[in-house]
């Protein structure tokens, strides 16, 4: 793989690669937009097969967060970062420190934060060695349930869009992925009385939201067929495909998933088919906003309003799509670009 070539492909300012061989620490940092501000965007640890594998994933993540911090109205540009390893790894103070020497070598251009296979207290690790790093404990701390309600307001407003009706008591919602997001995503569904039907590689999670909300347990290839009003994808990406698509059997698919299109068209296959899409890093933005809080010193309680405020944009995206005759991933895109173009057009006053 060309990485210049895959950097101009995907409108990258700047790739760091990082290796530190005593603690077995490889990493990627990748940088794509910083027009509105310093890229913001968490750290994921995953098992890649390839370093070619991450380098995509890197890429195709941080590129969603510049879209991501321009439609939810933020000051930030798009950034993210991954470290090769396992998830699951037993000692990991080292390998976080690692990663925190590395953001501290770009000054604050990235701000990193947790992602999946990463927790708040290995951003506390990370913060040993540099102050550009959010999520950690005792500030903003775990974005999952401002993520969650985010996400939750969104399909409220897919609701509305598709049956003129913004309630989702009784609406049976799909969810795939029952962590620290789906769980959250959970608990605001079954509190406004919709059906559940769950999924997890985790048998234990699955078990908790049985327990939790009489939820209905389904084998993790299953989640496409079940017959539901909605489906949340809030695991990994990719999931929506040309394998998928055929087998849903919903109206609205809205959940907390980043890059829940295997590919662009794919959101025409979607559409095609008569279903709803929310563009995934539009209803998800709720865990950035939450980030964002300790920058811009906001309140729990301001970071929760302006994650409830995914309704309006949602319904933004819609009317934009409607009325362009255009697929909402590519509405979505629209009101993101416009606003960074926009922001890179003004001039600064200066003062001398």
């Amino acid at each position: 793989m060309e990485v210049f070539k895959e950097m101009v492909k995907w409108g990258h300012e700047q790739v760091l690669f990082t290796r530190e061989e005593t603690v077995g620490y490889l990493g990627i940092i990748a940088i794509h937009d910083t027009t509105l501000g310093p890229a913001l965007g968490g750290c994921r640890l995953w098992k890649y097969e390839s370093e070619e594998e991450a380098l995509v994933d890197v890429l195709r993540l941080s590129m969603g967060m510049t879209y991501k911090a321009a439609v939810a109205g933020l000051n930030l540009g798009g950034g993210k970062s991954v470290i090769i390893g396992d998830p699951d790894m037993p000692r990991r103070e080292m390998i976080f420190r690692a990663h925190g020497r590395a953001v501290e070598t770009l000054k604050g251009r990235y701000i990193t934060a947790e992602d999946v296979g990463t927790s708040v207290e290995d951003m506390d690790y990370v913060h040993m060695e540099t102050e550009h790093v959010v999520g950690i404990a005792g500030r903003s701390g775990d974005p999952s349930p401002v993520t969650a309600y985010g996400t939750y307001r969104g399909m409220k407003a897919c609701a509305l869009e598709k049956y003129k009706d913004d309630s989702l008591k009784g609406k049976t919602v799909a969810v795939q992925g029952v962590g620290h997001v789906g769980y959250y995503l959970c608990e605001n569904l079954a509190a406004e009385g919709a059906k559940l039907v769950v999924t997890d590689i985790s048998e234990e999670k699955v078990a908790r939201c049985v327990e939790d909300f009489g939820a209905e347990p389904v084998g993790t290839d299953e989640i496409y067929e079940v017959d539901a009003d909605i489906f949340a994808p809030c695991a990994l990406g990719a999931i929506v495909n040309t394998e998928t698509i055929p087998k849903l059997k919903v109206d609205i698919i809205a959940g907390a998933a980043n890059n829940q299109l295997a590919t662009r068209e794919d959101s025409k296959a979607v559409q095609e088919a008569g279903i709803l899409y929310a563009p995934d890093y539009v209803i998800n933005a709720g865990g950035l906003i939450n980030v964002y809080s300790e920058l811009a010193d906001w309140s729990t309680d301001r970071s929760k309003r302006k994650a409830g405020e995914i309704y309006q944009t949602l319904l933004e995206v819609f009317e934009l799509a409607r009325e362009q005759k255009m697929t909402t991933a590519d509405a979505a895109d629209r009101i993101a670009e416009r606003r960074i173009d926009t922001v890179g057009k003004l001039h600064r006053s200066r003062s001398d």
